[in-house]
């Protein structure tokens, strides 16, 4: 009970401090002249979120009422609350937070891609599509990347349309479902994306094995483990791990370092 009061009360302080921040006119209100304290007054936040004075007012005095996901929602974008500061208003309301859709369109920040380029091991980036979006000289030189133009660079479509990165994966036909089972998660994060729907359509296409995977409904959870890959003729093991470096944006690093022969770490899926 004291950490309820204690959330209760931070998220009052919290709705007080993000009214005080925004005018009228930020919110498509006219000004009406000099306030006695700054920023939009209670009634205002009430009327644009679609709730009563009285159960807003209990709300910011820290009541114990309850409150859905569809009025936080409108009560972020009155608020003017970037995705970062939503999250912060559910998790003080609701403990959690909040169902937040995938995206797939992103872009690597140059920091990001420095470091990669430093890694002494081959290196690259994902989206939720599984988008190739940069990758270290070790990553090509494994995987071939540089070889494809950037729209067909998509590390499932190579997996199951390049005899070369085919080839690569001792084992593919045990590797690549649980590949698929992996990107599987990716995908329902990001249903409502036009794109990631079309890679998989034309995947049913073109690979009889994606199609019949596909249709499985696999899900698997490990991002990290050890694969077995051909590197110009060279078996080698490689442990593997992902590293989110965007949660916001869904991108994360994934990298692949030579298992040494004195570790003997178990095999996983992606």
């Amino acid at each position: 009970m004291r950490t309820l009061a204690r959330t209760r009360h931070e998220l009052a302080a919290y709705l007080q401090a993000r009214r005080a921040r925004l005018s009228p006119e930020d919110v498509g209100l006219p000004g009406g002249g000099r306030r006695r304290t700054p920023g939009l007054r209670r009634e205002e936040v009430a009327a644009l979120a679609g709730v009563g004075l009285t159960w807003y007012t209990w709300l910011e005095q820290g009541r114990d009422i309850g409150v859905s996901s569809a009025f936080l929602d409108k009560l972020a974008e009155v608020l003017k609350l970037d995705a970062g500061a939503r999250r912060h208003l559910f998790l003080l309301a609701h403990a959690r937070p909040p169902a937040e859709e995938g995206k797939t369109f992103c872009v690597v920040p140059p920091l990001v891609r420095r470091l990669m380029h430093e890694l002494a091991h081959p290196a690259y980036v994902l989206n939720l599509r599984w988008d190739v979006l940069a990758f270290n000289a070790g990553a090509d030189a494994l995987f071939g990347f540089g070889a494809h133009v950037p729209a067909r660079r998509n590390l499932l479509w190579l997996l199951f349309t390049d005899p070369l990165l085919r080839s690569r994966f001792i084992g593919w036909e045990e590797q690549a479902p649980l590949m698929l089972s992996s990107f599987r998660r990716d995908y329902a994060r990001a249903t409502q994306e036009a794109d990631i729907h079309a890679l998989v359509e034309e995947l049913e296409k073109v690979s009889p094995e994606f199609k019949l995977w596909w249709r499985r409904h696999d899900v698997h959870a490990p991002c990290a483990g050890v694969r077995r890959l051909d590197a110009d003729g060279e078996e080698a093991a490689y442990e593997h791990t992902s590293l989110t470096i965007d949660a916001d944006r869904h991108l994360r690093l994934v990298v692949y370092a030579r298992q040494l022969p004195q570790e003997a770490a178990p095999e996983a899926a992606p």
